[in-house]
This record gives structure tokens, sequence and C-alpha cells, in this order.
């Protein structure tokens, strides 16, 4: 697994988790905009200026996000 800076990898587990409440309680436009702002702060984060991302990469730090290697959150690869 490749080393992620620490607010990369913070910003990618806070985007799940919002994104988790906002499946629970849709049409929150508080959560949406939440979701909106953690996914800008991903993609545009400086650690990509010196790489571009490849797929592999963006599916190792949405597995950060995910909680705790909890199985049901897991997508087959």
């Amino acid at each position: 697994m490749r080393p992620f800076p620490d607010d990369l990898a913070q910003a990618q587990q806070d985007w799940s988790a919002t994104y988790r409440r906002l499946a629970e309680h849709p049409g929150r436009t508080e959560l949406r905009r939440r979701l909106h702002q953690l996914s800008a702060r991903l993609y545009f984060h400086p650690y990509w200026q010196q790489r571009r991302p490849s797929p592999a990469a963006w599916w190792e730090l949405r597995d950060l996000g995910r909680s705790h290697g909890n199985p049901r959150e897991r997508l087959p690869r």
C-alpha cells in the first residue's frame, strides 16, 4: 500500500463517513455540501500534483476511508 499524506487519508475517511450519513438521510443539503467540499479537497490535493492518480491509487485511498476493514463495506475486486 502506498503512503498517503495524513491529511489526504483523513479527508477520504471524512468523505466516506459523510457519504454514509447522506445515504441514511438523503436530501440533507449540509451533507451534500460537505461531500462536495471533501471531493474537491481530495481531487485537488497537492499530493496529486507530483503524480497523476491512477485508478489503483484512488482504490487504495478509498480503502483507507472504509471503516477499519468492515467486510460489508468492501467491494469485490
